[in-house]
């Protein structure tokens, strides 16, 4: 079992591209899968197991109160896993191959209005080093939508700050160009100039945003510093990181963005995923309507 998950393992890194959290996932889930049928079941190989062992597990998860998209991500793993196993001739027949990944309704992601935007873009101290780097952070990912990993794994060269782009690597390391606004331009041209050569301490170090130490921002970092700054500001939300990323598609789309751009922009691979936020706008002009209309 060993050799086969550190072969699944390599497999998730090397030929699909997966981050390091989305293999832990993996890890995870099927970590869980094999214990439940160590405890249930006397096999000593993985043909013995069924498909019925597989909706056994996934039974026992719904009995144990887990959330319907952690059981359907379970599954997605469990057949990748089982995929991996048959096109390498590990094993001859997929268990769970005709099983079918239950579809999970959506949950309407938490969005900032624009003046909640405004409001935490004022809060970081712009004299002091590091709140001139916090006030680049945050307006290069709202002004981009990228994901926090990608916002910290960016480099300098990454930035074209004359041209108004950025490169950065989403989702199984797929690489994408996304405009960026002028408004974030500035900070970062501003923290660039002021702040980023008081923080680095190499010369060959080239990651766009460090901490206090000189070194690359964790994201457990990031998500204290905004966490405060949402405090401050006095935002009654429970903001994330990921909800700039909301923010900047919401906005988007609510100012008339084409989906496709905007699904561009987020690094999508399927537009039915940046579809979500169609629903978001569309709540926002029925509050308009009764808000606004004389017979609503």
């Amino acid at each position: 079992m060993n050799s086969h998950m550190s072969a699944f393992m390599d497999y998730l890194d090397f030929e699909k591209g997966l981050s390091v959290n989305t293999r832990a996932a993996y890890s995870r889930d099927l970590g869980k899968f094999f214990g439940f049928i160590k405890e249930t079941q006397k096999y000593n190989s993985l043909d013995e197991i069924t498909k019925h062992d597989i909706i056994a597990f996934l039974a026992w998860q719904m009995d144990s109160g887990a959330e319907y998209s952690t059981i359907a991500r379970s599954l997605s793993s469990i057949k990748t896993f089982y995929k991996f196993l048959v096109l390498d001739g590990f094993i001859a027949i997929n268990p769970a191959g005709d099983l079918e990944t239950p579809k999970i309704k959506r949950k309407l992601p938490r969005v900032l209005s624009v003046e909640e935007v405004d409001k935490l873009m004022e809060v970081p101290n712009v004299i002091l080093p590091l709140g001139l780097r916090d006030r680049a952070m945050l307006e290069l990912m709202y002004g981009t939508g990228i994901r926090v990993s990608e916002l910290l794994s960016l480099q300098v060269d990454d930035i074209n700050l004359t041209a108004g782009f950025l490169r950065c690597f989403g989702k199984g390391r797929k690489e994408r160009i996304i405009p960026v606004n002028q408004t974030a331009i500035d900070w970062v041209h501003r923290y660039l100039a002021r702040s980023r050569n008081l923080l680095v301490k190499a010369n060959s170090e080239r990651t766009l945003f460090l901490n206090s130490r000189g070194r690359t921002l964790s994201r457990q970092g990031f998500f204290k510093i905004l966490t405060g700054y949402v405090q401050t500001a006095d935002i009654h939300k429970d903001v994330t990181p990921h909800t700039l990323r909301h923010s900047f598609a919401t906005h988007l789309l609510e100012n008339g963005a084409d989906l496709r751009a905007v699904q561009e922009m987020l690094g999508h691979a399927d537009i039915s995923t940046t579809q979500i936020y169609t629903h978001l706008t569309r709540s926002r002009l029925r509050e308009v309507y009764q808000q606004f209309h004389p017979r609503a």
